[in-house]
């Protein structure tokens, strides 16, 4: 195929070799501008919260790579990032998205990933054809999904949910991080007025396809070979704030019998997670602890810890939150403590669209097809109806949530050739 010519048939030349029309020059360029921003000396990983410096520093990332391109920016009324090629108000859009903000001491790859393959793969798009800013049939826009990681406010995939109305705005508000700070508090700080979060439904309504591509959390594709995947579903899972109280009191004068101590509660708890989750083939963390009064030669008056629970499917999910509570609440009978059980967010099994997702796959020449643990915001659109398709780029360890986490150079131009292809074959130009 020679550049500047439009096709209609065959796009394998595209999606096979996009690195020699510049998209890995393309991808290195925005990837290195975005690595140092958020990370952490003292750990190697990434603070990029919400509404924090380091999460207006990507925002800064985004619109200049966004304006280097052409493309308008806007931030709606949640908070997340838009840059559109073509008419922000045009209808049918194909929407690629993920997030920039990071778990505590996260990697450089959940999230930015998506984000910086997007633009590559648009400039790879435009270079084949020889064009600045190929005339693609359809509005095509780059999002930035605010607050996916929930690492801030405890609630995940906040961007998505309040678009599509999948949490109330006033609980949004109301919602306070470790310093007590308030989401509506944090967003006024920021320079974004907490009154417009809610439900967009003329946004929505412009959405056509959203397509996420994401590295890979976990070892599928590592396991059968493959560089890039397409998502089949999300397993249902949530997060679970568990309170234990007891009594606190002196750690060397109080007899062992004469105790109230709600740490061994939630020790015990932890361990029937693990024994729980492993008999299920399910996952279960405790990866959150706070401990009242949290002094050294006092027993505790309250333990908090707050659970990560997933499944393959939800009656699994279930039967696994049923039996851990019930041993918790036993075993707190027997320690003198009590145990309370308050769900913060729960998201059940969601599908992706089976014929788009199919259609990628032979798309990208028969790329697998798989199942992942992982919540996006693909999940949350979703389920509120709009089309949607995820890539997955293959980790090679499977780590994620952790300054180790990591992708091959090649298996990330992989990801961009495969974007860079579904654009084509879902808006490129056409006859």
């Amino acid at each position: 195929m020679t550049p500047g010519r439009r096709v209609t048939g065959d796009l394998s030349d595209l999606h096979r070799a996009p690195a020699r029309h510049g998209s890995d020059k393309s991808f290195e360029d925005l990837w290195q501008a975005l690595l140092p921003i958020g990370r952490d000396p003292r750990s190697d990983g990434y603070r990029r919260f919400a509404w924090t410096p380091a999460d207006a520093g990507c925002r800064e990332w985004f619109t200049a790579a966004a304006g280097a391109r052409g493309m308008g920016v806007e931030t709606d009324g949640n908070g997340n990032l838009w840059a559109w090629r073509g008419d922000p108000c045009g209808e049918d859009a194909l929407v690629l998205g993920s997030h920039l903000d990071s778990v505590p001491d996260g990697g450089p790859y959940d999230g930015p990933l998506g984000i910086v393959s997007a633009f590559a793969a648009l400039d790879a798009v435009d270079a084949f054809y020889g064009l600045d800013g190929a005339p693609l049939r359809r509005p095509v826009a780059v999002c930035a999904f605010a607050d996916e990681e929930g690492a801030r406010f405890g609630v995940p995939c906040v961007g998505s949910r309040l678009l599509t109305g999948a949490l109330d705005p006033d609980r949004a508000r109301a919602l306070r991080d470790r310093e007590g700070i308030t989401l509506a508090e944090a967003l006024a700080t920021a320079g974004h007025d907490p009154a417009r979060l809610g439900r967009d439904d003329e946004r929505l309504a412009r959405i056509g396809t959203y397509v996420e591509l994401h590295v890979e959390q976990g070892r599928a594709l590592v396991d059968i070979g493959a560089p890039v995947g397409v998502g089949s579903d999300i397993w249902p899972h949530g997060r679970w704030r568990v309170t234990f109280d007891g009594r606190a009191d002196h750690a060397g004068t109080t007899r062992m019998d004469d105790r109230a101590d709600p740490m061994l509660t939630y020790a015990m708890t932890a361990l029937a997670a693990n024994k729980q989750a492993r008999l299920a083939g399910a996952r279960a963390t405790f990866g959150r602890v706070e401990v009242t009064p949290n002094a050294t030669n006092a027993i505790p008056a309250r333990v908090q810890a707050w659970l990560d629970a997933r499944a393959a499917d939800q009656r699994s999910l279930d039967a696994l939150l049923a039996a851990l509570t019930q041993q918790a609440r036993d075993r707190a009978e027997r320690d003198g403590t009590s145990v309370e059980v308050t769900a913060e967010s729960v998201t059940p099994v969601v599908g992706f669209d089976g014929p788009l997702s199919e259609r990628i796959s032979v798309l990208l020449g028969g790329a697998p097809v798989l199942p992942t643990a992982a919540g996006h915001d693909a999940g949350i659109l979703a389920a509120a109806g709009v089309p949607t398709a995820m890539l997955f780029v293959r980790n090679p360890t499977g780590v994620s949530h952790s300054p180790a986490e990591f992708a091959e150079p090649a298996d990330c131009l992989a990801g961009v050739e495969a974007l860079s292809a579904v654009i084509t074959e879902l808006a490129g130009p056409g006859p």
